[in-house]
């Protein structure tokens, strides 16, 4: 039998790392720290990206909104060191377990999901 991916085992019982990449060529990952086992963020990553994320051990994704890859923390220095890199069992979806240099999220907080939707309004986590 061959699968999707070209490949004569499927994905759930395969031990070949072959992601399953959307229409838009793209994986969803999941970013967890290692310490506190907090989801720190959401993102994309194609080929591309998770190839230069297991080269390097930088975590690496695409950006839907521009349209190019990015290292996370390329501009502020708060880099995402990837420890490991999880699939799930049908391999459309990643973990990545990382040690953060500085926040994750863009505004500056510890992790994106810094807000709790409560009644149809938002209030901020207390740290």
């Amino acid at each position: 039998m061959t699968d999707h991916n070209g490949g004569s085992e499927s994905p759930e019982l395969s031990l070949e790392f072959r992601p399953k990449f959307d229409m838009a060529g793209l994986v969803t990952a999941v970013v967890i720290e290692n310490s506190t086992k907090d989801v720190l963020m959401v993102a994309h990553m194609n080929a591309d990206a998770i190839a230069q994320t297991q080269s390097s051990g930088i975590a690496h994704f695409w950006s839907r909104s521009r349209q190019e890859l990015w290292m996370k923390g390329g501009t502020s220095g708060n880099n995402l060191s990837v420890t490991e890199m999880r699939t799930d069992c049908d391999q459309d979806a990643l973990l990545l377990y990382v040690d953060p240099a500085g926040p994750a999220c863009h505004t500056g907080e510890h992790s994106c999901f810094y807000r709790i939707v409560s009644d149809g309004t938002l209030v901020r986590v207390k740290t």
